[in-house]
């Protein structure tokens, strides 16, 4: 598995990042790969360590440590060490689907589990996982997989999130008859329209649809079920049907009503705005630079505006991101937890999901542009000051404690920050009711889809569930696990058997 003395002689390096000055004058993604003897160098990291629990998804202390997909991560880094990219592209894409999304977007649960990181650097398996199947688009690798026997069942996906393309490319493979229901103009759920382009180039989903419908998925956007067509029409069309709207119910902020106050707004319609309007312009979502983007008007535009961004998570970072591509005044998060510790404390040791202090790339360029990081921890909103046109114009801020899991203001704590723009990525609260009740399926008291233990088969029969509608909001690798597993229990159903392989 990789060199057996190279995690001894090669420090980790990790893709470079073009500098926060020139990066935010563009959309485009900012890291640069390694040369290929330097991403062989860290491929020979990768110690034969004996049990690889960057492959393990172990729950400890209610976090997961270790791959979701279980992905071969010391054979495939062990190909990549000796040169055979192709063979560890084979290993790659046994359990894993779309290493180009979560060798983007991933936050590395892999890396947090490596060995290595006990005591040094964990391997870098997010980069090595993105050059692998990089290199195997630019050196014609990736070939459409065509099945060469159909089933004659067909399935209908709804939803085209990581789930559900995980579910839709699993099921095609199979040989059954695949149609995934979108109800944007494009695929992708929140890989389009939740993470901004300079995280997740738009090129590379449109490039995975491209080589899906070469191998016989169709895809229907436009079309909002539960709304445009019911669940009576596809159950006459198709044998199973497989849920995977994601969870895009917002969780809502108390005295935060977009609706009455102007300049509040919801990440994801924020974000979904921005790259709407870079797709828009003739598909230039990684080649107009900000100052051309700005001079369009379809979009939520954070130009000259004291931004306060309320929630700490990566959907919060990325609206940091954007707004300072966009030219915002100001930006502050808000986050109700304590600051989080530098480093691992004794009671969260190795191969424990590390509670440390993330600096992302949002807080990265915040801290360039403005001199310092835009958080402020154990912080809400208080009140909301608008002029006489119910535009939003300041913000009371207060400091919180928690007397065990209620939050209580601090008396006294009391701050006016300006705001013309506040955005609450605060997470979500389940899936949108409509969707599931057009199906008829159980929810849970966490407004996700009800199933049996282990199992994405609904209460409805022929329904199945994938992803965030089944779990909650979560992760792009838990949604593409899920998607591959509730694949293979639709498969069983209607075959008497499967033999998709689950991670």
């Amino acid at each position: 598995m990789g060199k057996a003395t190279g995690f001894l002689e090669y420090e980790r390096e990790n893709n470079t990042d073009i500098p926060v000055d020139e990066r935010i004058k563009n959309f485009s993604e900012f890291h640069l790969p390694l040369s290929d003897e330097k991403r062989r160098e860290q491929g020979a990291r990768c110690m034969d360590c004996g049990v690889p629990f960057c492959q393990s998804a172990m729950k400890l202390k209610g976090m997961v440590t270790g791959c979701p997909l279980h992905n071969l991560i010391p054979e495939w880094n062990d190909a990549l060490y000796h040169g055979h990219t192709e063979h560890a592209l084979s290993r790659l894409v046994k359990t894993s689907n779309f290493p180009e999304f979560t060798g983007r977007v991933c936050p590395a649960l892999c890396e947090k589990a490596c060995i290595n990181g006990e005591y040094g650097e964990p391997v870098t398996v997010h980069d090595n996982e993105l050059y692998i199947i990089e290199s195997a688009f630019a050196n014609g690798y990736i070939k459409p997989v065509i099945p060469k026997i159909r089933s004659g069942k067909r399935i209908a996906v709804i939803g085209s999130g990581p789930a559900g393309l995980a579910a839709a490319d699993e099921l095609n493979h199979r040989g059954h008859t695949v149609t995934v229901y979108e109800r944007e103009d494009r695929i992708g759920g929140l890989l389009m329209y939740g993470i901004p382009n300079m995280k997740l180039d738009k090129s590379v989903i449109i490039r995975r649809q491209r080589l899906m419908e070469e191998e016989g998925v169709l895809f229907r956007t436009g079309i909002d079920v539960g709304k445009d067509i019911q669940a009576s029409e596809l159950l006459k069309d198709y044998d199973a049907i497989v849920l995977a709207c994601g969870a895009k119910q917002a969780r809502a902020l108390p005295g935060a009503d977009p609706e009455k106050i102007k300049g509040i707004y919801y990440a994801v319609d924020f974000l979904k705005s921005t790259t709407r309007s870079l797709l828009d312009r003739n598909g230039a979502a990684d080649r107009l630079s900000t100052e051309e983007f700005m001079k369009g008007r379809d979009f939520i535009s954070a130009r000259d505006k004291h931004v306060v961004v309320v929630g700490g998570g990566d959907t919060g970072n990325d609206c940091i991101g954007t707004v300072i591509r966009h030219g915002c005044r100001s930006v502050t998060a808000l986050e109700m937890m304590p600051m989080p510790p530098k480093d691992r404390t004794d009671t969260n040791p190795w191969p424990e999901w590390p509670k440390v202090l993330k600096t992302d790339y949002g807080h990265e360029e915040a801290i360039k542009l403005f001199g310092h990081d835009p958080r402020l921890y154990e912080t809400t909103v208080k009140e909301y000051i608008t002029d006489k046109k119910g535009c939003l114009r300041k913000i009371i801020i207060s400091g919180v404690r928690f007397n065990g899991h209620k939050m209580e203001l601090v008396e006294g704590s009391e701050k006016e920050l300006p705001c013309d723009m506040l955005l609450i990525a605060a997470g979500f609260t389940g899936c949108e009711r409509y969707a599931a009740d057009t199906f008829g399926v159980a929810l849970t008291e966490r407004s996700t889809v009800s199933t049996g233990a282990d199992s994405y088969h609904t209460s409805a029969d022929r329904i199945f569930t994938a992803g965030d509608m089944h779990r909650g909001q979560s992760l792009v690798v838990w949604a593409i696990a899920e998607g591959r597993a509730c694949a293979a229990e639709a498969d069983r159903y209607l075959m008497g058997y499967t033999n998709i392989r689950v991670s």
